[in-house]
């Protein structure tokens, strides 16, 4: 495999990590370095040759850096593929030597606009030359290596050791070069939008983690990205810590279930099973909350996902190693606890130590994506302080305690939904029918002789009366629900009847995804 030999480079970095070693690397394998300010006199004053790139070009650095390798005896040399002949000839008619590899990596945008750093501070940190001169060394690819980033000085060292780049590594260097100038932009182009309130573009930069075995199903095939936008806290990024390969579905349910766990302050334990909960419960032991969870559906829980949005403690650990579970995923685990569970080999236990609920919620449609802000439970403020009761007399603490556990249970349910709760945790779960009334009836069903004293939570309203009713039949003491139907007094005239509390909260949680 033929590799062009590197004789020229051009070397301007603002992470100086490794800049002796490649400078020294460089000189050794006989390549002449051009470079500019900062970057030149690092190598200057360790005794590297250099030639600055001002004493090349003829021309000052000007405006604090601003302008300095935006000139044609630069850019010619980056830019002339060296195979032809009338392009040699125009840059040699200009005294213009061409370039074989061009080592620059950018400004910190990025790390400016996370600090907070104030507006003009970040705009000076939008590199210009440094884009220009990588975005043209990669289309060159032909004739000029392009390296972006300290990460691949080694493959650098390598290839020198080998006499140079072969045209297939340049290719992928300049893809990474250009994927790297692409985020540059996109997080300027992100950011400055968001300066401005403006809405009207989204992107964000999506990176491959691992191919999967299969999709939803074993003819689909699929892949798992992290958005790079996002950072860490998200169940891409979380840390397997033992059992098998996560697929697609082992991703979707932990997912949903991190997120029911952390619509609660308390201590809970999300139970899902194909995106929906089979038991969600809080207590001030984590091992308590496990267990009643697992109460609510114990069928259903049968090889579930299970989140905790505390460390699994040796106790829970314990109950837990007893029934067969796809997904075991909390923010830790007590000394011991990953040991219990590892007994099973086939169980996946993952870490996420800064959970953190995205804002937003991206979903694709054909031809397009729906955008929305996060449904966050927490954005009502203080709950029950906010809700109207329109029937029923005074309520206990305990009841108000269950109302608003089951309220913020009810959003990780998928519409129509009805959840029903007792003590902290819940004892039925209708979800994802096409009517309320089903789902009541399943919910009912599910909590057989438990229905009596519990709470009933409804993602939206009733429409009529009679899905109210069958709850109210089978024992439910009180109710939450948005409320807002053109019915709302037949509605309420039944919890009248009942002489039961009802509670509307204004807000509805449909989750249909």
């Amino acid at each position: 495999m033929e590799r062009k030999k590197i004789s020229r480079a051009l070397v301007s970095v603002y992470d100086k990590k490794d800049l002796l070693d490649l400078g020294r690397k460089l000189v050794a394998s006989g390549v002449e370095i051009l470079s500019t300010g900062s970057t030149a006199k690092t190598l200057s004053d360790a005794g590297i040759a250099v030639t600055p790139v001002e004493s090349y070009t003829g021309f000052p650095e000007m405006m604090g850096g601003r302008v300095k390798t935006l000139h044609p005896r630069i850019h010619g040399g980056i830019l002339a593929d060296q195979d032809n002949p009338q392009h040699l000839a125009e840059i040699a008619a200009q005294d213009i030597a061409p370039f074989d590899l061009i080592v620059i990596n950018l400004y910190p945008f990025s790390e400016t606009i996370a600090s907070g750093a104030q507006f003009a501070e970040c705009i000076e940190q939008i590199d210009i030359g440094g884009p220009s001169m990588l975005r043209g060394a990669a289309k060159n690819h032909n004739s000029v290596a392009v390296i972006s980033g300290t990460d691949q000085y080694s493959d650098l060292f390598t290839a020198l050791d080998k006499g140079g780049f072969t045209l297939e590594e340049r290719k992928r260097l300049a893809l990474a070069t250009f994927r790297k100038t692409a985020e540059y932009d996109t997080a300027i182009a992100n950011w400055l939008g968001e300066e401005l309130d403006s809405g009207e573009w989204q992107s964000a930069i999506w990176e491959k983690i691992a191919d999967l075995r299969y999709g939803e199903n074993p003819h689909q095939s699929a892949a798992v990205f992290k958005n790079k936008n996002f950072g860490s806290g998200g169940i891409a990024t979380a840390k397997q810590l033992h059992g098998k390969e996560m697929s697609f579905n082992n991703y979707t349910d932990a997912d949903a279930a991190l997120r029911a766990s952390y619509d609660h302050s308390e201590p809970c334990v999300a139970i899902i099973k194909h995106a929906n909960p089979c038991g969600i419960a809080i207590a001030p032991d984590i091992a308590v909350a496990y267990l009643a969870a697992h109460e609510c559906d114990p069928v259903s829980a049968f090889g579930g996902v299970v989140a905790a949005n505390r460390k699994v403690s040796v106790a829970m650990a314990n109950k837990l190693s007893e029934i067969f579970t796809e997904v075991v995923v909390a923010p830790g685990y007590e000394a011991g606890a990953v040991e219990i569970l590892a007994k099973k080999p086939s169980i996946r236990i993952l870490e996420i130590a800064d959970f953190k609920i995205s804002p937003q919620e991206l979903r694709p449609i054909s031809g397009g994506m729906l955008i929305q802000e996060s449904d966050l439970i927490n954005a009502e403020g203080d709950l029950a302080k906010n809700w109207r009761q329109v029937s029923g007399g005074e309520v206990s603490a305990e009841v108000m305690r269950d109302l608003e556990f089951a309220w913020r249970s009810v959003r990780a349910v998928k519409s129509n939904a009805i959840l029903l709760a007792k003590s902290g945790a819940s004892v039925g779960v209708g979800m994802g029918q096409v009517n309320r009334v089903d789902s009541a009836k399943l919910a009912v069903d599910r909590a057989g002789d438990r229905c009596k004293n519990s709470v009933a939570a409804s993602d939206a309203f009733f429409p009529f009366a009679d899905g109210l009713q069958l709850l109210l039949d089978a024992g439910v003491c009180a109710v939450v629900a948005p409320g807002g139907s053109v019915r709302d007094e037949e509605v309420i005239a039944a919890a009248v009847a009942a002489n039961i509390p009802m509670f509307f909260t204004g807000v509805r949680h449909f989750s249909h995804a």
